[in-house]
């Protein structure tokens, strides 16, 4: 096989997770009415009748994106959760810092922002995001925070309830970072934000050894 085959080869084969950092790019800037397939193919510097031997809609592109860097995500937690059900606090505070140095501090947060925005224009999308993304990572939550008072270790409240509790200050920190915090000045330290969470949740959480 000469150079120049093998070369085209690795292209051809590197070609899709080319288009998936392109459209996470173009429908995190776009949203997800705005976006075009011919501006996603332009940027990987092919025609969009080459992305669509790849993908046949712009719907399938969204949900590519979604299936190969957050559901990965997903279950990392959940084989966490398999393995390290020892110390439930410790797994928790796991689970939130994965979700935050994997998702939600990084431009896969644009994705929950444009899910907000568009769900009633696209609900079809909306009840994709929300089954495979939205309720498989509350179930992981959930059943990790069942699993810490059935120990012992967390204050009994209703799980689902808490779950949203817990989850809300590291959603709202992950959409006003992409929506108003854009200055590049730095004003929020993300990273103390998340351990000072963590603390607070923590204190009101812990079963305290006299209850």
């Amino acid at each position: 096989m000469s150079a120049a085959l093998t070369s085209r080869q690795r292209r051809k084969e590197a070609r899709p997770a080319e288009f998936l950092a392109a459209a996470l790019d173009v429908f995190v800037e776009r949203g997800f009415s705005a976006a075009r397939l011919e501006e996603i193919a332009e940027r990987v510097g092919v025609s969009k009748g080459t992305l669509y031997l790849y993908y046949d809609s712009k719907e399938s592109l969204f949900k590519a994106v979604v299936e190969t860097s957050i559901v990965p995500t997903l279950a990392e937690g959940e084989a966490l959760f398999a393995a390290a059900q020892d110390d439930p606090a410790a797994l928790l505070r796991q689970l939130l810092r994965v979700w935050w140095e994997r998702v939600g501090n990084t431009p896969l947060a644009g994705i929950a922002k444009l899910m907000l925005a568009e769900a009633g224009n696209f609900p079809e999308l909306a009840a994709y995001y929300r089954d495979n993304v939205i309720q498989r990572g509350m179930r992981l939550l959930t059943s990790t925070l069942q699993l810490g008072m059935e120990r012992g270790v967390f204050r009994r409240h209703d799980p689902d309830l808490l779950c949203k509790v817990v989850i809300a200050p590291l959603w709202m920190a992950s959409l006003w970072q992409c929506s108003f915090d854009l200055s590049g000045k730095g004003e929020t330290d993300y990273a103390h934000y998340i351990e000072v969470h963590l603390d607070v949740l923590m204190g009101g959480l812990l079963q305290k050894v006299d209850e």
